[in-house]
């Protein structure tokens, strides 16, 4: 819908209501939407979990092979159909060739990692040759940081949001002590106004003119993964930049989730995982993206066969050949069975476009928004309260919720009715 932007979904959706002389609760209105959905084909291209494998109580289900309603792509996406068929080649190039199969089949092994460059650089809005898949996320940032983050006494700090996921905290707290600093001294975090669940940008880019001096890396998630806030990376970017400070982000929960251009907004180093809104299966291949403006940077990095130029990786050299930019932080030759899900999850992202998903997801998780605060309106005792910004342009897929009862209570009765989400704290689900 033209200029949709500038209203807000409950807006838009309220004027295609009354086009249809419908109410917007209307269970018809939503099924005309769907009727109207462009991409409503690629639901029947994934596996649903059925309701008799959710149900967590006694009670008999009346439909056990009824799919349920899916709203966990946020902490694992759905199964591909097509990924039995990728997995089965793949497996059949290893039987069929054996050894051979590292050149030879329909996925060669050692190069079942660059199949996939091209789309993933599109999805994040990079250059083929600044983007890598490889390893897990955490695994990742290690690498990285031990090439951007290069402590002095006067800038040794690193600044993340204080929401992040836990895993990403470890890390960089393990970082600062591998550099030899203080991470009770030099990590820092950007906090919430007292009450509010969320970040302000103007706090954000006020904190980091005022402390950037001593800031050596900023690294904030895309997306965060309890509030599912969308931070402005570009504006973060360039307030760190005028500082002096590397700008890292992890797109964990941004990829296939929001739109992102990290070539254009100047972004130095990113890392996300591939199990989330991008559907390559638990533990599925990591991936990272270093700006080519660093291809020249000489800085420390841990090496290994893979990082040697693909030309001569296999002439045996003593002292590495090292490929240039992202492709130098590769160490291990890539694993074909994670590789072939992500392909095969990527096959379908080939199929439309952000541009097309950002589109439905305005809509959708703004349909959500609005029939939660009706039921609030209705019903005194529902105390519902959404993290997640209201702002579209701040936020993607994920709604975070949080209820004056239990959050796996609340949990429970959602899975009931064949409901699948996650629980985040006590007292939030998302």
């Amino acid at each position: 819908m033209e200029n949709a932007t500038e209203r807000s979904p409950e807006q838009v959706l309220m004027e295609k209501a009354k086009l249809l002389k419908m109410d917007i609760e209307d269970k018809r209105f939503a099924q005309v939407m769907d009727e109207e959905d462009t991409l409503a084909r690629f639901r029947a291209q994934f596996n649903f979990p059925k309701m008799k494998n959710i149900k967590t109580d006694t009670e008999e289900v009346t439909n056990p092979d009824e799919e349920c309603i899916y709203l966990c792509g946020n902490s694992l996406g759905l199964q591909p159909k097509v990924v039995k068929e990728y997995m089965d080649k793949t497996l059949n190039d290893w039987a069929n060739w054996g050894v051979l199969s590292h050149f030879s089949g329909n996925l060669p092994a050692a190069y079942c990692d660059e199949p996939g460059r091209e789309a993933t650089a599109k999805l994040i809005g990079a250059k083929r040759n600044e983007v890598v898949l490889m390893n897990g996320l955490s695994v990742n940032i290690h690498l990285l940081l031990i090439s951007f983050y290069r402590p002095t006494p006067t800038r040794h700090k690193i600044l993340m949001e204080s929401h992040e996921f836990p895993s990403d905290i470890y890390a960089i707290r393990s970082q600062i002590e591998f550099h030899g600093y203080n991470p009770d001294e030099s990590l820092i975090f950007m906090e919430p106004v007292k009450g509010e669940e969320t970040l302000q940008m103007d706090n954000i880019i006020n904190f980091i003119e005022t402390h950037g001096d001593t800031i050596a890396v900023i690294w904030f998630s895309g997306v965060n993964h309890y509030t599912g806030q969308k931070f402005d990376m570009e504006t973060i970017t360039d307030a760190g930049h005028k500082k002096g400070c590397i700008v890292g982000f992890d797109l964990a929960h941004a990829i296939c989730n929001v739109q992102l251009q990290m070539r254009d907004w100047k972004v130095d180093f990113a890392a996300w995982c591939s199990y989330k809104y991008m559907n390559s299966g638990a533990g599925g291949v990591g991936g990272i993206f270093v700006n080519e403006k660093h291809n020249k940077r000489k800085a420390s990095q841990l090496l290994g066969w893979w990082s040697n130029k693909a030309e001569t990786r296999f002439e045996m050299r003593h002292v590495v050949d090292r490929a240039v930019g992202a492709e130098g932080f590769r160490i291990s030759n890539p694993p074909p069975f994670l590789m072939c899900l992500n392909l095969a999850s990527l096959h379908i992202f080939k199929q439309t476009s952000m541009e097309e998903l950002v589109t439905k997801q305005y809509l959708l998780t703004g349909y959500l928004e609005a029939m939660i605060k009706r039921l609030q309106n209705r019903n005194n005792d529902c105390k519902i309260k959404i993290i997640t910004p209201s702002d579209p342009k701040q936020r993607g897929n994920q709604l975070s919720l949080s209820c004056n009862v239990p959050a796996k209570e609340m949990l429970k009765e959602l899975e009931k009715n064949g409901v699948v989400c996650d629980v985040r704290d006590r007292k939030s689900v998302v």
